[in-house]
């Protein structure tokens, strides 16, 4: 790597935190850990590229932490957890969490999954300017969403919802294909994932407008109505 992706580590377990570490800076990453909350919010001075946090740490939770920097940091949040019920993933995706990894994990799986939510980040840099109503203006080079002038806060999946939807307006996407764009094939989601997702993304323009811009498809999936 000419630039070292920066990769945060959060865990409460020395013994993960120094085996990660280890395997990702001879990988080429510049990581930088953390055991707790407070010293993951004072490593976010080094504007990481990818956190990768443990949900069920002592003290402030993961899922915590996630929440209550969700809207002040833009890169992907990977959760790793010894649990993964329905229910956890809700919680996650909630909290502004974008994959899971499941403990005990393959080492190489977790560099796959870390180096493939890096690379769509990348891409998703070069995108440009796309206005697709006089209400609506998507900028995928910022990441950002307006209504009427006004910013729509999304997590980083629900803009990369927004935007794959948006791209290809007026075709249909199933939920399993659009978890395989998103998440990669190797995903551990499901179908309640994208709902989940979805049901936010309205939710959040509906603040703004009564237009409808992802349509349900029943039985299909979704698509993009501008």
């Amino acid at each position: 790597m000419n630039s070292p992706y920066r990769i945060l580590l959060v865990d409460d377990e020395p013994s993960i935190l120094d085996l990660l570490k280890l395997q990702f800076e001879s990988e080429g990453y510049a990581v930088y850990t953390a055991r707790n909350a407070s010293e993951a919010l004072d490593r976010l001075s080094h504007t990481p590229d990818l956190i990768l946090l443990d949900i069920n740490m002592s003290g402030t939770n993961g899922l915590e932490l996630c929440s209550s920097i969700r809207n002040f940091v833009s890169c992907p949040i990977l959760f790793l957890t010894a649990r993964i019920s329905e229910q956890d993933k809700i919680s996650g995706l909630m909290a502004g969490g974008d994959d899971y990894i499941t403990k005990p994990f393959s080492m190489k799986e977790l560099l796959a999954r870390v180096s493939a939510h890096l690379r769509r980040e990348e891409r998703s840099s070069c995108k440009s300017l796309g206005k697709f109503s006089e209400e609506l203006i998507i900028d995928y080079g910022k990441r950002d969403v307006y209504i009427h002038g006004q910013p729509v806060s999304l997590s980083k999946k629900e803009f990369e919802i927004v935007q794959l939807l948006s791209r290809h307006a007026g075709q249909v996407f199933d939920r399993e294909r659009m978890y395989e764009l998103l998440w990669g094939i190797d995903g551990t989601g499901d179908s309640t994932v994208i709902k989940e997702h979805i049901r936010k993304i309205r939710l959040k323009f509906a603040e703004y407008t009564d237009k409808t811009y992802i349509a349900t498809v029943w039985g299909v999936g979704y698509k993009w109505i501008n």
